[in-house]
């Protein structure tokens, strides 16, 4: 006999529940998702600009920090979803980075986009499942896990990208962003990245120190297999003379977009020649020694080394502060190590485990007494 575990009923439920309609139908999911998330946010469980999440009984802390660069507006943006398809233990996380002329709007829509939609094939393929007759997902739960949320990943920013294309009134052509987004379900947390941001686990080491575990690849395209394909499509890959150290991908007749990633959602003047939108997703399974996530866009990674960043959130007293803590510390690196370069956009999200609002007073306790 065939079961779901409590939270893949749990989730079921909640779509045919909230709209009374069957699950398994892809307007009716999509509608139920997008009022989800505007209960949420009128809850004040979504977070969308700078500042920290923390609901009365969970164990997630998120501080969000975005600091605008030298380069005009903004196109940096986050979100933080706690309760994420009603949930009590599930929480969505995002940041993404916008580039070219419409970058900007092009990286709100995506993550106004991305988390409705992933919910709404994430319940198409749990209905799916719970339709095969040889699925069983008590035999291996934890594998049959990570196979829904990783095909859900991919229909969702297949969806999102077509559907960005399309709209009438961003234009994407030239313009795009990354995205790296974040899932936890209990004990266990999926990670899909699109682009140059990165995440970053702070664990402790077997002699007790913190260590950093980089949990994404930084898709840029002078990566063998990023560059292999590029290659193949015809797009061309070279460094500008006053950026040796910076990769991009252009066009195979035109000096033009000159991207400094080899995945991003939008760009569609060079999708056809080695550009995707697939996200490379990976999952882990937290334990006690697990602290944290950091999620960053490249303003932080580009002057700042995985090391220097757990160090630097680990030993910030007010955990709400952590995130504007770290980039406010990439700021000024970049003033040292990039002089006569403009600042990038810098933004992170710091997500910590096991929190509780008692450790955040003892640390604030101790930090008094020093």
């Amino acid at each position: 006999m065939r079961f779901f575990s409590p939270v893949f009923n749990g989730l079921v439920r909640s779509f045919s529940m909230r709209r009374g309609k069957n699950p398994g139908n892809g307007d009716d999911g999509r509608e139920a998702a997008e009022t989800m998330a505007k209960d949420a946010k009128k809850n004040d469980m979504i977070l969308r600009s700078s500042g920290f999440v923390n609901v009365d009984g969970s164990n997630n802390l998120a501080s969000v920090f975005s600091r605008r660069g030298r380069k005009g507006v903004n196109q940096d943006c986050a979100i933080v979803w706690e309760g994420f398809g009603c949930q009590e233990d599930m929480l969505f996380c995002g940041i993404f980075d916008g580039h070219g002329p419409w970058g900007h709007f092009v990286a709100k829509k995506v993550r106004e986009s991305m988390p409705s939609s992933l919910l709404c094939h994430w319940q198409e393929t749990l209905a799916r499942m719970s339709l095969d007759p040889d699925m069983d997902l008590e035999s291996d739960e934890k594998h049959q896990r990570f196979h829904i949320w990783k095909h859900s990943y991919l229909k969702t920013c297949a969806a999102v990208d077509h559907e960005l294309e399309q709209h009438p009134k961003i234009d994407s052509f030239y313009s795009g962003t990354t995205a790296l987004t974040i899932v936890r379900q209990g004990d266990i947390i999926y990670v899909a990245n699109i682009g140059d941001s990165r995440a970053v686990l702070a664990t402790n080491s077997d002699y007790g120190t913190l260590v950093p575990i980089q949990l994404t690849v930084d898709f840029k395209p002078n990566l063998p297999q990023e560059a292999e394909r590029i290659i193949q499509c015809k797009g061309r890959i070279f460094c500008l003379d006053d950026e040796p150290g910076v990769p991009r991908v252009w066009l195979p007749n035109e000096e033009s977009p000159g991207l400094a990633m080899s995945r991003a959602f939008g760009d569609y003047c060079i999708k056809d020649y080695g550009l995707i939108s697939v996200p490379g997703v990976t999952q882990r399974h937290i334990t006690n020694k697990d602290q944290f996530i950091v999620l960053a866009t490249d303003g932080v990674w580009d002057v700042v080394s995985n090391e220097e960043a757990i160090q630097i959130v680990s030993s910030t007293a007010d955990k709400a502060k952590a995130a504007k803590c770290l980039a406010e510390f990439a700021a000024r690196a970049w003033k040292k190590k990039r002089k006569g370069i403009a600042t990038d956009d810098i933004s992170a999200i710091c997500l910590f485990f096991h929190w509780s609002p008692l450790s955040q007073l003892e640390v604030s306790l101790v930090s008094a007494l020093k």
